[in-house]
């Protein structure tokens, strides 16, 4: 394939690949309905359909994707995450806080990239303290993974939901 027929994605290309075999190898048949949060283009969500047969759609109002897709071109909402078993966000960007709200009702997988959690400056590692710490107040079972492609922003939080949390989501919904 020439390099004008390759699609083209800032950051490390193998990044589609890690997180998706990780998604099958963490989570496997135990989960069947994916989104993929602000996913651009979708290639991760590709990755997920053909490769590994999960029922994935891109959740990112850009509406900027491959062919053959699916996506829906809105604002990801926590409120969405009961139609899902697992929400998953590659660089959520704007996204970030949803999708940690959306944890607190259904597995995720967050790899923040930018600071859109706080206006405070926040670097990589304060970042991700301040997610967990939001997992942590509303008792959300989590860890922390690194992921091995290109950094720095591979470091992703792998999380549960518990019934504590779940309650609360529905206590206070977003």
């Amino acid at each position: 394939m020439t390099q004008s027929n390759q699609h083209r994605f800032h950051g490390d290309p193998n990044r589609f690949e890690i997180v998706a075999s990780y998604i099958q190898r963490r989570f496997g048949t135990n989960v069947r309905y994916l989104a993929d949060v602000a996913g651009g283009q979708g290639m991760l969500c590709r990755l997920l359909r053909k490769k590994y047969n999960y029922d994935c759609e891109v959740v990112d109002p850009h509406g900027w994707k491959l062919q053959g897709v699916p996506n829906r071109r809105v604002d990801f909402e926590p409120g969405m995450a009961d139609y899902y078993d697992l929400i998953i966000s590659l660089h959520a960007d704007e996204a970030t806080r949803p999708v940690a709200q959306a944890a607190l009702q259904r597995p995720a997988l967050l790899i923040p990239c930018c600071n859109f959690w706080s206006d405070e400056k926040l670097g990589r590692d304060e970042l991700l303290e301040a997610i967990e710490g939001y997992y942590r107040n509303h008792q959300v079972a989590f860890e922390r993974v690194t992921f091995p492609f290109n950094g720095p922003k591979n470091i992703g939080i792998v999380s549960e939901p518990t019934k504590h949390s779940i309650a609360s989501a529905a206590q206070n919904p977003a």
